[in-house]
């Protein structure tokens, strides 16, 4: 998550933006209850203004003369200002009285029983099954959507301070955003127009991108997709007629949800009013609790037995605790089909970023426009793609006249101008050195070119693992580069050569890969369908193979523990990976393996009668297996980066199954095996109570087998915070031939702290966690076992001989099959809304005397 939003972060510090605009700010409140007003309108005399936001404040760019605020329900008030300032407005409510809706106060104590709100809001929402599409047999609506990345607030003080004043040029693209009465800067425009396609029977949901184009900042970054998959999954639709609204990657409760709206929010019946020549009864609402995830501001409901809503208007309020949103707006239209359902027609979003105080602020506007319902048969040969979307083949290339039809409002002048504007950032005088460094210190690679006509063939990285160093290896370098799509779309080479200065020895690995779909940059990009060929010669700790990133990052190669058990190993891989549109994933692998121990590790047959020695060890042994791998992941959604594929949120389910099987004798393996591993994660919504992760394994090794081929723990053994991931297990201190483990972890998002006003201030969030791991040993696999003694096929246990003594101290441990390891974690999490930090102790196998009890582990993560 820190790369994502990192990238706003640069934005803003790549350009140096400093200096502070000098506002009119406020808050409107009722005069009689004292309670906030959302969505009050905030005008100048002459025009250009904007409106309150969910907790009553606003804030308008100074100029000097007289200002109204207004909203219905509330006598209009005036004052006049002539420098800037804060200002307390107080509305008083107009003396109305009606027949068909009874206004309700704020006064009293709220309550449930006998409230016409709530008994309007239980009829609308009753309602809502009058207007479900699906009832038809077939459906089809096409979406125009459009997505504006800004900067907001571009005064003419901003270009006279600070380092913009060197940027003269861009005052010519700032504009006033029509919305807010800002100034804005727009950065880059995403559009997209979807056709969405339905049938009753066999239910089938189907969506056709039939254009899709983007420009701005996306076209500096190689992977600039990554900005807008951001965007989109941060910005998505909303849809008040779903029971739960994702949002801001959080789920929030939708002021009409059948389950949970009539106990989580307060309604209140504020007046009745024409909507577009439609009567309807203007109901504000909002959450008992205001840290909890839901909305506030106004329904407009007709005032006719259909109970439809005519229009929203809503924001989040700034209670709930979100990181970077300084106010949010959206505004629904709504209208009655001939067939009688009640419809989206307009749905506009605005959000006001501030990432940092010395980082001009972000405006973010999604515009959605939903048009042509249809109810006519379909063919069922529109529904024969595979997953639930397909791009049309000239979705990227439309012409202005295609998104002219689509559009019922003009780009601006300024977003109209983007590509102009890119060319003229690209012009100024270093600014190609600072984004160069920028992009290679966020994607961790450096590109072999600048020059956007010849984009780069090669990229030089990742960048992290240049320099790092280990016990074998002592100081290490390492060079590493990768081709792109633009030397070749189906083929793809990867590699990297390394030395280590303590062993003195050249490891590297070589890569090539077809991939049978075309790439626009890296072969990862999704869907997968490749072909690839690895050969790779290095050292590391057994340990290793369960750390997601590289084994030689620079961040995770210092340890909290020594790590002197290493091998060298020499691999030889041809991998088939497969992936569909609906989530599922299939890998078949063909592998042969050499390994070496090094170090303090060594391969030992076991000995009738005595326990290991320093004589009679094993040089290397060989593994060839083939390995089959199913994985379902519904509803992922991914962002490609330069190192890896990310997913965008980790909401999606996942399940998985694989199993190995390697044969004594084909291509020299030793030895016969066969391991079954199966896994499921989950996450659940608690609301306001935060997200719990929830992650169960299982895995078999079926044969007998030397200690190398049995099943370790995954054991992260950096002070970084890995995921998934048991933070106190020493490298390869337990062995086990079956194995179910549980990780289960609790981020509270501020639940507690939000009641220490301090703590609610710095916006701290609490997280806790529990990891837990059974494991057994079979007989046929303990080399401690009397039947045992004299196999072979066994192996000693690694651990270390004593130099004084010679006695051998055992690493790893046989474990008690009804004592499982466990280890509790507590964090706390946004710390600078960047820094995590969390306490791991360890609760059991705690006997021995070299066993690390307790710990602190670290990360940087970015999130909302």
């Amino acid at each position: 998550m820190f790369g994502k939003r990192f990238l706003l972060f640069y934005i803003g510090v790549m350009m140096t933006l400093v200096g502070w605009a000098q506002n009119i700010t406020g808050v409107v409140t009722d005069a009689k209850t004292g309670q906030p007003i959302p969505f009050a309108n905030v005008r100048y005399e002459k025009g250009g203004g904007g409106q309150t936001d969910t907790d009553g404040h606003f804030s308008l760019p100074f100029k000097a003369g007289r200002i109204y605020v207004s909203i219905i329900g509330y006598d209009t008030k005036n004052f006049k200002v002539s420098r800037p300032g804060h200002h307390q407005v107080k509305l008083d409510p107009t003396d109305l009285s009606f027949d068909e809706a009874v206004v309700t106060g704020r006064k009293d104590k709220y309550s449930r029983k006998n409230n016409p709100a709530v008994e309007l809001m239980r009829k609308v929402i009753a309602a809502k099954k009058n207007n479900n599409l699906k009832e038809h047999d077939y459906y089809s609506i096409d979406r125009y959507s459009k997505l504006t990345l800004a900067f907001n607030e571009m005064t003419e003080r901003v270009f006279q301070e600070g380092e913009f004043k060197k940027f003269a040029f861009l005052k010519e693209h700032v504009e006033t955003c029509n919305e807010t009465g800002k100034l804005i800067l727009p950065l880059s425009v995403d559009e997209a127009v979807t056709r969405y396609i339905y049938r009753k029977d066999p239910e089938t949901e189907k969506s056709i991108v039939l254009g899709k184009r983007s420009t701005g900042v996306n076209d500096l970054i190689n992977t600039g997709e990554i900005m807008s998959t951001m965007l989109q999954d941060c910005f998505s639709d909303v849809d008040i007629y779903q029971d739960d609204i994702r949002l801001l990657q959080y789920p929030f409760t939708s002021p009409i949800s059948s389950k949970t709206a009539i106990g989580f929010y307060r309604y209140f019946i504020e007046d009745t009013l024409q909507v577009d020549n439609e009567k309807c009864i203007h109901v504000s609402f909002t959450p008992n609790n205001s840290q909890d995830f839901g909305f506030s501001g106004n329904l407009y409901i007709v005032a006719d037995s259909t109970y439809r809503v005519k229009r929203v208007q809503m924001g989040v309020p700034m209670r709930t605790g979100i990181n970077f949103v300084e106010g949010m707006d959206i505004t629904q239209v709504y209208e009655q089909l001939p067939s009688g359902e009640q419809v989206l027609i307009k749905d506009d979003m605005i959000v006001q970023l501030r990432l940092a105080k010395f980082i001009q602020k972000f405006q973010v506007r999604r515009t959605t426009e939903y048009s042509n319902y249809d109810f006519s048969k379909i063919p069922d040969k529109a529904f024969r793609f595979k997953g639930d979307q397909m791009t049309a083949a000239n979705a990227m290339m439309q012409d202005e006249e295609f998104w002219e039809e689509r559009r019922s409002e003009d780009l601006t002048a300024s977003e109209d101008k983007m590509s102009l504007f890119i060319k003229r950032l690209e012009g100024i005088k270093g600014f190609k050195p600072v984004l160069f460094v920028g992009k290679a210190f966020i994607e961790n690679f450096v590109e072999t070119s600048v020059d956007p006509k010849h984009p780069s063939k090669v990229d030089i990285g990742p960048v992290n693992t240049m320099i790092s160093q280990n016990f074998v290896d002592g100081l290490r370098l390492r060079a590493s580069a990768q081709t792109t799509a633009n030397l070749h779309p189906h083929i793809f080479l990867r590699g990297y050569v390394a030395y280590g200065f303590k062993d003195h020895r050249w490891k590297g690995l070589g890569e090539v890969t077809y991939s049978f779909n075309e790439k626009a940059y890296l072969p990862r990009e999704f869907p997968v369908n490749n072909l690839t060929f690895t050969y790779n010669r290095d050292v590391m700790s057994p340990s290793d193979k369960f750390m997601p990133t590289d084994k030689d990052n620079v961040f995770i190669s210092f340890k909290w523990t020594d790590v002197e058990h290493m091998m060298y190993y020499e691999n030889y891989t041809l991998r088939w990976d497969r992936e569909w549109e609906n989530g599922v994933r299939f890998k078949l692998q063909l592998r042969t393996e050499e390994n070496e121990p090094t170090a303090a590790l060594f391969y030992q047959p076991l000995i009738a009668g005595s326990g290991p020695t320093k004589q009679g060890y094993l040089g290397k042994i060989r593994t060839t297996d083939l390995t089959a791998a199913l994985t379902y992941q519904p509803g992922a959604k991914w962002m490609n980066t330069k190192q890896r594929r990310i997913a965008a949120n980790n909401d999606a389910p996942i399940y998985s199954l694989s199993h190995t099987t390697g044969v004594e004798g084909v291509l020299g393996s030793d030895y016969t095996y066969n391991v079954t591993e199966a896994g499921v994660y989950k996450r659940f919504w608690m609301n306001s109570w935060g997200k719990i992760d929830v992650n169960l394994k299982g895995g078999v090794q079926w044969n007998k087998v030397p200690y190398p081929l049995l099943i370790m723990p995954a054991a992260n053994l950096s002070y970084i915070i890995e995921d998934n991931t048991f933070n106190l297990i020493d490298n390869m201190e337990f062995l086990n031939d079956r194995y179910a483990s549980l990780m289960l972890s609790w981020d509270m998002n501020g639940k507690l702290f939000n009641r220490i006003p301090l703590l609610k201030k710095l916006k701290w969030r609490e997280f806790i966690g529990c990891n837990v791991l059974w494991g057994t040993l079979s007989s046929k696999n303990n080399p401690f076992l009397e039947k045992n003694a004299g196999d072979a096929r066994l192996f000693y246990f690694p651990g270390t001989f004593d130099a004084e003594t010679g006695t051998y101290d055992y690493l790893s441990h046989v474990m008690d099959k009804k004592t499982p390891y466990v280890e509790v974690v507590a964090g706390i999490h946004n710390i600078f809304k960047l820094f995590h930090i969390q306490y791991v102790h360890r609760l059991t196998y705690v006997d021995r005397p070299d066993t690390q009890k307790w710990g602190i582990r670290f990360m940087l993560r970015v999130k909302f």
